[in-house]
């Protein structure tokens, strides 16, 4: 049975404080001609839905915004400053912590959130609030196995074959396989060190090849990531010393 926020009465929240809290974060952006720009949010929330399912876990809503300002120089991205998107999030965790949970898990689905997730967490354990931030653990190694095509970059998945799958798995209708290309953009030496626009890279938005995607391959990918992002929770709770009953179903 899946515990989730947006279904919940107030009532039926109280009820389920005694439980870990699992928050995906997304973005609107850019992915390419055949994906929508909600992917980022999509898979975060289908990643965290079947982690909190396993869990026991509530989910919260997703974030649909995030620190996007690489992806702005095609239309449609909409991005939030990384000290904005960090205040969001210690916002939401220390109402995670006032209502009663014993810690916030963060899900993570997009590259650029995971500096104001870092800086979010550090916030919150200053204020004595357990945070664990989860970025598809094991997914490179998933990766590796499953896909066929090579990845455009280390740590670096943008519509590609595994957001592709993962994405056919979980919202096939609003995948465009018809308009897949495939790209691999040269990388600056600096990249990922200063502030640049994934348009002088890659003009169709694609960091990859889309095409040999399935939904197989996406749903195994996402097995994957929740079997490994179940380990990480549990070594998570006992270094917290949180009791196995927030956690464990």
């Amino acid at each position: 049975m899946r515990l989730s926020y947006e279904r919940m009465t107030w009532q039926e929240a109280g009820e389920a404080s005694g439980r870990l809290a699992i928050l995906p974060l997304g973005a609107t952006e850019q992915h390419g001609p055949h994906l929508p720009l909600s992917v980022d949010t999509v898979l975060a929330g289908g990643v965290a839905g079947a982690l909190a399912e396993a869990l026991g876990a509530v989910l919260l809503p997703a974030l649909p915004y995030g620190e996007a300002a690489t992806s702005e120089g095609h239309p449609g991205t909409l991005s939030l400053t990384a000290d904005t998107m960090a205040r969001v999030i210690a916002d939401i965790g220390r109402g995670v912590h006032r209502i009663g949970h014993p810690a916030l898990i963060l899900l993570n689905g997009h590259f650029g959130n995971r500096a104001p997730a870092a800086q979010a967490a550090e916030m919150l354990a200053a204020e004595g609030i357990a945070v664990l931030c989860l970025d598809y653990p094991g997914l490179e190694d998933l990766a590796g196995a499953i896909c066929e095509s090579e990845a455009a970059g280390n740590h670096f998945y943008h519509a590609d074959e595994v957001e592709t799958s993962m994405m056919l798995a979980l919202a096939p209708e609003v995948v465009r396989m018809e308009r897949a290309v495939a790209e691999y953009p040269d990388f600056p030496a600096d990249f990922g060190s200063r502030p640049m626009l994934l348009r002088e890279l890659s003009e169709s938005g694609t960091f990859g090849d889309p095409r040999p995607s399935t939904a197989e391959k996406g749903r195994a990918l996402i097995d994957g990531i929740v079997a490994a992002a179940l380990l990480e929770v549990a070594a998570f709770c006992e270094a917290h010393g949180i009791e196995a009953g927030a956690w464990q179903r």
